[in-house]
């Protein structure tokens, strides 16, 4: 029920990914409307309803799945994992609500204090993983160092990178860069044996010199936003130049599979959403913003993600530094 197009881009794109990858979908929702939107496509195998009597709109709190409306459909959908009737939640609702009632419903890992926003970046020869994207704000060092450690085996055993590079967000490359909270996580990277590659800048995002970049959710959401808003403005710019000169139309229109080929590769709806690592389950948060694409994409990689094992290769490893600390 959540999302600028819900329910019509969501019922679409569960329909979409039924029919072309085979999963089965649990919409969860009001069951009148949903029924309404499905009958729009006929018989689907494989699409099911399941009640829900209360929606959380985009303005309620981020407790209000857990304490206002215990019956939402993100409530309710939460429930069905956690109870292990359904296998991932994915959602393009509020955020903050999903975040929060994720883990609160589904309770974190052992050893993770903090949940994180793992997003999918493009890069010259693939993606790059950020992680935090926005869900901690303010972070410790062992914050950042659990971070790195959910993008490391996420992109290995989702992405299928054999061993992810992983570097530390900074304003230099140079050991000793970045504020304090940088610097000590630096170390603690350093000693984690995940593939650290030390720190890298804004630019090795983009340039695929490393597979995974570690940061605060304050400056990864900020870096996010900016990444989807340049690649809109780019697409946007060569459009407004193609249509003020006759030679540079042409030139458009005979570039326009690679242009088509450049936005598919900038566009947030390939990947769907970004997973929510660090609680007891395989969460995937979509844009508020989200076509049928989106969902049925966000849908495809939930099915991978929470048959990939990371979930429990994350607690693995992290619960294993805990005890060290603690032996220590």
């Amino acid at each position: 029920m959540g999302g600028d197009y819900a329910p019509q881009a969501t019922v679409q794109g569960a329909v979409e990914a039924a029919r072309e990858h085979g999963l089965e979908v649990l919409l969860v929702g009001r069951e009148a409307l949903l029924r309404r939107e499905l009958a729009r496509f006929g018989g689907v195998r494989g699409v099911h309803v399941v009640d829900a009597a209360e929606t959380v709109a985009m303005d309620d709190p981020p407790i209000a799945p857990v304490r206002q409306k215990k019956n939402s459909s993100m409530a309710v959908a939460l429930r069905l994992v956690r109870d292990g009737l359904a296998g991932a939640f994915v959602t393009a609702g509020n955020t903050g609500a999903a975040m929060v009632a994720a883990k609160l419903i589904l309770g974190t890992l052992a050893g993770v204090d903090r949940p994180a926003l793992a997003a999918p970046v493009p890069n010259i020869s693939g993606q790059t993983l950020l992680i935090d994207a926005g869900a901690n704000v303010d972070c410790k060092p062992k914050h950042l160092l659990e971070f790195a450690i959910m993008g490391h085996f996420y992109s290995h055993l989702v992405f299928g990178v054999e061993t992810p590079r992983v570097g530390l967000l900074s304003n230099g490359e140079e050991e000793g860069k970045g504020d304090r909270v940088t610097v000590a996580a630096y170390q603690l990277l350093a000693d984690a044996k995940l593939g650290f590659v030390g720190n890298v800048e804004g630019r090795d995002i983009f340039a695929g010199t490393v597979d995974v970049v570690t940061c605060d959710g304050f400056v990864g959401n900020v870096v996010l936003k900016t990444a989807e808003g340049l690649g809109e403005l780019v697409v946007k710019l060569l459009r407004q130049e193609a249509k003020r000169m006759p030679v540079s139309a042409l030139g458009f229109l005979l570039a326009k599979g690679a242009l088509a080929g450049f936005k598919k590769r900038v566009d947030y709806a390939e990947y769907g959403g970004a997973p929510l690592l660090g609680v007891r389950g395989a969460v995937l948060i979509g844009h508020g913003r989200s076509s049928p694409k989106a969902i049925r994409n966000a849908l495809r990689f939930a099915h991978r993600f929470a048959s990939s094992g990371v979930v429990g290769a994350i607690e693995e490893r992290v619960s294993h530094l805990e005890l060290e600390n603690n032996e220590g």
